[in-house]
């Protein structure tokens, strides 16, 4: 879902010696992982880019409300019954229990 920002990548091990040029990295703004025995178990990043990640997110919904409040349909390609055609108005299909 998400594409990965991670620049490189340290072994614990090796973090120990490299904490300077981590730090570099992390300040330019890349995110740096830490793994032990091949596997990721931490990750270094900026506070403002934890901050941007821990922040209350719109849901896509609300988005997209806004996003049609802002342009109208035909604006972006659209025919202006183009979103009431496509909903299927059908019941559906029986369910058991």
């Amino acid at each position: 879902m998400y594409t990965p920002r991670v620049s490189k990548s340290y072994s614990v091990a090796d973090a120990r010696a490299h904490l300077p040029d981590i730090l570099d990295d992390v300040e330019a703004g890349k995110d740096v992982q830490l793994t032990r025995r091949g596997r990721a178990v931490a990750l270094v990043l900026s506070p403002q880019r934890y901050d941007m990640l821990r922040s209350e997110r719109t849901n896509f919904g609300d988005a997209f409300r806004a996003f049609l409040g802002r342009h109208a349909s035909e604006e972006i390609g659209l025919e202006p019954d183009f979103f009431g055609s496509i909903r299927d108005r059908e019941p559906g299909r029986r369910v058991r229990l």
